[in-house]
């Protein structure tokens, strides 16, 4: 088993400071070895994969599967307003939602 790698309450301060979470002591008290345990586990797992097995990001392989692209006929843009309450320009007119200020 690899050694304990331990994480202490002020660097537990320190990385709540960077990501600026507001903890109390009591949290800091709390969370500091359970950090422990989490840096403890990865290195555990770090120690077991060796050079010979490739980085994953997935357990099985996986592939995208891809369709050609295609031009197909669409609607024109008559067809795509014709059933709109309101037009304008060619362009669906909709209310304004937002003041001036933009």
């Amino acid at each position: 088993m690899p050694a304990r790698a331990e994480i202490s309450r002020d660097e537990v301060a320190h990385l709540a400071e960077l990501a600026r979470i507001d903890l109390s002591d009591a949290e800091l008290d709390h969370l500091a070895p359970q950090l422990s345990v989490i840096l403890e586990s990865v290195a555990s797992i770090t120690a077991v994969a060796g050079d010979d097995v490739p980085p994953t990001s997935h357990p099985i392989p996986m592939t995208n599967v891809f369709r050609d692209d295609v031009v197909r006929p669409g609607l024109t843009a008559e067809e795509a307003l014709s059933g709109a309450p309101a037009v304008e320009e060619q362009r669906f007119s909709v209310p304004r939602i937002l003041g001036d200020e933009q």
